[in-house]
């Protein structure tokens, strides 16, 4: 099955050697995004609200350049820099997503790219 990368300059420009997404017949293994203005390839600004939004953001433009949506998400990994954000990561999360919620894990690491606070992947279905 032939591997298709998936690119938009409405999400940030990979920052290394990967695509942003990779469709393999109907299913869109997305990178992970973290909260990079598309246009500057800089750091948004702001709280751990304002920068999951804009990681959203991020991942929804990659969906969409992929054929599909938030709405076919199956599954999203979380990663957060510290976990006592939890509830207002949750918060947003609930600004993009109805039930059925996508499977989720959510991961507290020590660091990601850029000094980011949080970075979400996601796999989406097409079929």
């Amino acid at each position: 099955m032939p591997r298709i990368a998936i690119h938009t300059d409405q999400a940030p420009a990979a920052i290394g050697p990967y695509s942003q997404a990779v469709r393999a017949g109907g299913t869109v293994y997305l990178s992970g995004q973290i909260p990079l203005d598309p246009a500057t390839g800089e750091l948004v600004a702001g709280d751990i609200q304002t920068q999951t939004r804009r990681a959203f953001d991020n991942l929804r433009a990659v969906c969409e350049a992929a054929g599909g949506s938030l709405e076919q998400v199956a599954r999203l990994g979380l990663y957060v820099t510290d976990l006592s954000d939890f509830a207002a990561v949750n918060a947003v999360m609930a600004e993009y997503f109805d039930a059925p919620y996508p499977a989720r894990s959510t991961i507290q690491v020590s660091a990601l790219p850029k000094a980011a606070a949080f970075e979400v992947d996601a796999v989406l279905v097409l079929e």
